[in-house]
């Protein structure tokens, strides 16, 4: 059987094992990859060489070969990691053949089953490539969202979210979370009288200044989180405030208390939910290395100039 996998994200430890157990299960795998970057910013080429050889990313196409001659192999290598992604995949199975395109259904001219592997914009490439036609179509989430033959699973998110543990072991993204969140909270309450908010947190939603590349390979920031944190701050931009010179000292105060807050008092802050603040906010503290904080105590968060 020819299979299509769709906008993968260009990862090692997030996608390689993926790939490799699909190749082996059918004839022919196409990959389709987005470019000059994925959809978290890792670069697959020099965007500069774009715009130098007259590309134009919204509709031309490639084969692997013509990319090859447009892009040497320095120009392919990502920056940071010095490697090439597209031989890393290629070398994964001799039946993968692979594509570029930044249009989901150029994968339709090869086979019309098809993988949507994008991370925070599957459901729209999914529907695009039904409307088009493809006949077998799967998102990861709907891969391995159940048990088969006793292996793991993640009900809500299948493979989104999964990470490299060994050279044949993938984890997935947890389950069971809200029930783990909910029994500390009770257990952190009976022991010190104190009512602790609980989150469990992986990837923070941040991009790398750098490199460029957005952390989120995750699908959420959070998967299990206590009722405490569901929402967005209620804040004012307290700069404003203070730099127009109109309010009291006493008058601000009773302003942020009330909480009464119009559009222009709220101008530039971004209403990001609570746990992608806090997840993040961990996420930059625990880092991924050998730091070894599996636990994050954030204090003060949630308490108020006013007070």
């Amino acid at each position: 059987m020819k299979f299509g996998v769709v906008f993968p994200i260009l990862s090692r430890n997030r996608f390689a094992l993926i790939l490799q157990g699909i190749a082996k299960g059918v004839k022919k795998c196409y990959v389709q990859l987005s470019y000059p970057n994925d959809e978290l910013g890792n670069p697959i080429a020099n965007i500069d060489k774009l715009y130098e050889e007259g590309i134009n990313p919204y509709i031309d196409e490639f084969t692997e070969d013509e990319y090859r001659k447009i892009f040497t192999t320095e120009e392919r290598k990502n920056p940071f990691t010095g490697v090439d992604i597209l031989d890393y995949y290629k070398n994964l199975s001799d039946n993968i053949e692979i594509i570029f395109s930044n249009n989901p259904v150029s994968i339709l001219k090869y086979t019309k089953n098809v993988l949507v592997s994008d991370v925070h914009t599957r459901f729209r490439t999914k529907e695009i490539l039904r409307r088009a036609g493809a006949e077998k179509l799967y998102s990861l989430n709907e891969i391995l969202n159940e048990s088969i033959d006793g292996s793991g699973y993640s009900e809500e998110y299948g493979l989104l979210g999964a990470n490299y543990s060994t050279d044949n072991v993938l984890k997935l993204f947890p389950r069971g979370g809200q029930d783990f969140v909910n029994n500390v909270q009770k257990r952190l309450l009976e022991k010190t009288g104190k009512k602790l908010e609980v989150l469990i947190y992986g990837d923070g939603a941040f991009k790398d200044p750098v490199a460029g590349i957005w952390e989120l390979a995750d699908p959420v920031v959070s998967p299990a989180f206590t009722d405490g944190l569901v929402g967005v701050p209620n804040e004012l931009k307290l700069k404003f405030l203070v730099d127009s010179g109109k309010l009291s000292t006493e008058e601000l105060m009773e302003k942020i208390k009330s909480k009464n807050i119009s559009q222009k008092d709220s101008l530039g802050t971004t209403p990001r939910r609570i746990t992608d603040l806090v997840g993040s906010l961990c996420d930059l503290t625990s880092g991924s290395g050998d730091k070894g904080t599996p636990i994050v105590l954030v204090q003060g968060y949630f308490d108020s100039y006013a007070n």
